[in-house]
């Protein structure tokens, strides 16, 4: 699988888990099982981009739990539900939760590899989306009227009408910002900033 990303299995049938284990390791994927919901949100490292393959129900936290603990942390996991116990009632709140796919036990080495691509997708967008806002986080507040009247693509005179400052002011605070927030222009300063709407 190409840009894989590491996989929690969180399940506590470890029978089961052994099976899919085994079928994620021949897809070359970096597997980390966990018999139990409280020792993955114990031991895993919930801000560190990944996918989690997650059982609904487990003595203890069960899916639902954890997925809302996932949730309140604001984890940069990809949640894939995986469970023997679906039903639709079950499957559209997981879903409602930002879970990326809901799959039945037993399932096939495509819809897993095919809900795990979109789960590393996820992930990857979340914790992109969480490296801007902390760059933004880094800005001034005028310096964040400015960001936001660029993305609105504003040129230099009118952002100054705007804020009635000099031309000269929104240069110097333009290109401290695109520095501060990474970007190599104005143009990707614009398109990171829309990211945050």
């Amino acid at each position: 699988m190409i840009d894989a990303l590491p996989v929690h299995l969180v399940d506590d049938d470890a029978g089961v888990a052994e099976a899919c284990r085994y079928l994620l390791e021949g897809l070359d994927l970096e597997v980390t099982y966990w018999p139990g919901g409280e020792d993955f949100l114990a031991g895993a490292d919930l801000q560190d981009p990944a996918a989690v393959i997650l059982d609904m129900r487990m003595p203890g936290l069960d899916g639902t739990a954890v997925h809302e603990r996932l949730q309140a942390e604001n984890a940069c996991l990809g949640v894939v539900i995986l469970t023997g116990h679906g039903d639709v009632d079950l499957a559209v709140d997981a879903m409602k939760r930002g879970a990326v796919d809901f799959l039945q036990k037993p399932v096939g080495a495509d819809a897993l590899q095919h809900a795990l691509a979109t789960a590393f997708e996820r992930a990857r967008a979340h914790a992109a989306r969480r490296d801007i806002l902390a760059r933004a986080g880094q800005l001034s507040d005028r310096e964040r009227e400015i960001a936001r009247c660029v993305s609105e693509g504003m040129t230099n005179r009118a952002i100054a009408e705007a804020l009635h400052i000099a031309v000269r002011t929104v240069e110097v605070h333009r290109a401290r910002v695109v520095e501060k927030m990474g970007a190599a222009n104005s143009a990707e300063l614009a398109a990171l900033w829309q990211r945050l709407d």
